[in-house]
């Protein structure tokens, strides 16, 4: 994947910033530096972009010509090519020898003035000031170019998006074929668990090329706790919050949605909760198009909750409705734009949630999350699946 231009122009924030260069610090998990190299690997490494937009990959020898054939960055080095091993003997200290071998290549390029995203490992910046280089902590210029999503991206998002359909469709399977024993729900002649819904997820999403972490199957009064995992017999007639947010194994992109069920007969105040929650994520939908602000639509779920009688996070309630209405989605699960309290322009390309939800500790929680990505003329819900409160 040879790159024949700079495609991620970083140097008017180096400007504003008045540096030389930016440095970037970790491995494929950091999803800027992702985002910015497409390599994808374990062992960190360090991306580099000069005044000039020069673009430079620092990796192991062993990564060379990898990162040469698939990251989007062509000019790839080692930390050999500095004296990394007539470093590491004189310092006797890895970091020590690494940090020897940026200065050097910061010094063969003419810089002095380095940025560094605000999450820089705090060792390695003292260590450079102490070699003579500024480091100079700024918001990260990568986070705000991916807020918007290219066509290519959003084809990823909607692949994680349909891996984790096919699990929530596995989850609510089993929920509803459960027969019931003594207000237990059973799978077969084995009490139905969080953990073994959670299990069963987490086999369909590796099926799909997809993984998670923290996947939520929350059962009863406790689902009143907005990110309980839940643990435990699944009961009858109680609220299961089941919320799945995998990555792609491959493309790194997440996917993000809620679903909340009951087996059983639901209680008037649970229909009422799950009726409002479904209500205020349509009044959401209602505002939400270019143009608008993040804060309206936030705003257009707390008046549709305080219009029907529950409280909301507006007016510091501890209990209702209790976070933001959703955030953004992409290489990151929780990324910018915010769709809360923040004023943040609605714009084509937002890839967001609309998750509003009501937890009471005397009944449990109700939430439902949709994604969608911001067009011309509104929005597309890539969240196809039904929204079923008893099954």
């Amino acid at each position: 994947m040879e790159q024949k231009k700079n495609t991620l122009d970083i140097t008017p924030s180096l400007a504003d910033n008045n540096c030389d260069a930016f440095l970037m610090i970790g491995n494929s998990n950091n999803a800027d530096i992702y985002y910015s190299t497409y390599f994808l690997a374990g062992d960190p490494f360090s991306y580099i972009q000069t005044e000039q937009g020069q673009e430079i990959l620092i990796v192991s020898t062993m990564e060379l010509n990898r990162a040469r054939m698939e990251s989007r960055v062509a000019d790839v080095h080692t930390m050999q090519e500095y004296g990394y091993l007539e470093k590491l003997k004189e310092r006797k200290d890895g970091e020590l020898a690494y940090c020897d071998c940026l200065a050097a290549l910061f010094q063969q390029k003419g810089v002095r003035h380095i940025m560094v995203p605000h999450d820089f490992p705090l060792f390695t910046a003292q260590k450079l000031k102490e070699l003579g280089f500024s480091v100079i902590p700024a918001k990260s210029p990568f986070k705000e170019m991916r807020k918007k999503k290219a066509s290519e991206d959003i084809e990823k998002i909607k692949a994680s998006q349909y891996a984790c359909e096919k699990a929530m469709e596995t989850a609510i399977g089993l929920i509803a074929d459960a027969s019931v024993k003594n207000g237990i729900l059973y799978s077969g002649e084995e009490a139905l668990t969080s953990e073994a819904i959670r299990a069963a997820i987490e086999h369909t999403l590796l099926d799909h090329g997809c993984e998670a972490e923290s996947t939520i199957v929350a059962c009863g009064l406790k689902s009143s706790n907005p990110h309980w995992e839940g643990e435990g017999e699944i009961t009858v007639n109680q609220p299961i919050v089941i919320d799945i947010f995998p990555r792609s194994k491959r493309s790194r992109y997440f996917a993000d949605m809620t679903r909340t069920v009951l087996k059983g007969e639901a209680s008037k105040e649970l229909k009422d909760m799950y009726e409002a929650v479904h209500a205020a994520q349509e009044a959401a939908f209602a505002v939400l198009k270019p143009g608008a602000l993040y804060s309206e639509v936030h705003n257009a779920v707390c008046d549709e909750f305080e219009k029907r009688g529950y409280a909301t996070i507006r007016n510091s309630s501890e209990v209702g409705f209790i976070h933001s209405t959703g955030h953004g989605v992409g290489l990151d699960i929780h990324e910018q734009p915010a769709v809360s309290m923040q004023d943040g322009e609605v714009e084509v390309g937002h890839v967001v949630t609309i998750e509003p939800g009501l937890y009471y500790p005397e009944l449990g929680g109700i939430r439902l999350e949709d994604m969608v990505v911001i067009t011309e003329d509104g929005f597309e819900n890539l969240t196809k699946m039904e929204k079923e409160f008893v099954v």
